[in-house]
């Protein structure tokens, strides 16, 4: 016979994704009683809602600015969603926050790995491979695959650890929003200025 299902476990899986009380029972349920899978399951489910979102335009959202402790980090992002309601909801202001956060600490060069010019990735390809010479080709493939993602999950703010959650990417964290907020959401630029940087 099955435990039954406590208050103080939805109350908890609440508190850390935000998702609505009959997500976070139904989630516990699938996941046999463990909130470590539960919440799993509830970031696959928002990766799902996210994706039938993402074809939907998103002309609305905000322009948010940070400046870092000691005026040495700037930055500016323009995130967009459907409708001007959400443009003012709180859980859309604080994912733009915490964006601009994310984007101070971890100083992202692109948004997606497809910004990535061509020529860029075969840079790094190259550097790749001359560090590791002598080694058979399958296994030399292997290594510089394995060294290209690394490449992009520090370059590429999508594909970044987030900073409030080690065990999520930025991208979970987007679409986890996007299911629960229930809009399509839009990181569409950003910049960050640091002191004493040259100019591009």
């Amino acid at each position: 016979m099955k435990e039954p299902i406590g208050l103080e476990q939805i109350k908890e899986l609440r508190e850390k994704t935000g998702a609505g009380v009959m997500d976070c029972k139904r989630a516990i349920e699938q996941s046999g009683g463990s909130l470590e899978e539960a919440e799993k399951w509830l970031w696959k489910r928002g990766v799902a809602k996210a994706q039938k979102k993402s074809a939907r335009e998103t002309p609305e959202g905000v322009i948010a600015s940070y400046i870092h402790v000691g005026d040495k980090v700037g930055v500016l992002v323009e995130v967009n969603c459907e409708t001007d309601f959400v443009a003012r909801n709180a859980l859309f202001r604080e994912l733009v926050k915490d964006l601009t956060l994310q984007i101070a600490a971890a100083n992202p060069q692109y948004i997606t790995r497809d910004q990535v010019p061509a020529e860029d990735v075969e840079r790094v390809r190259q550097a790749i491979a001359k560090e590791i010479v002598g080694k058979p080709q399958a296994i030399l493939d292997k290594i510089v695959a394995g060294r290209l993602e690394k490449y992009f999950a520090t370059n590429c703010l999508l594909e970044q650890t987030f900073i409030k959650d080690q065990n999520a990417t930025v991208r979970d964290v987007l679409a986890a929003k996007i299911g629960q907020i229930g809009e399509n959401i839009v990181i569409r630029r950003f910049v960050r200025y640091q002191l004493g940087e040259p100019l591009h």
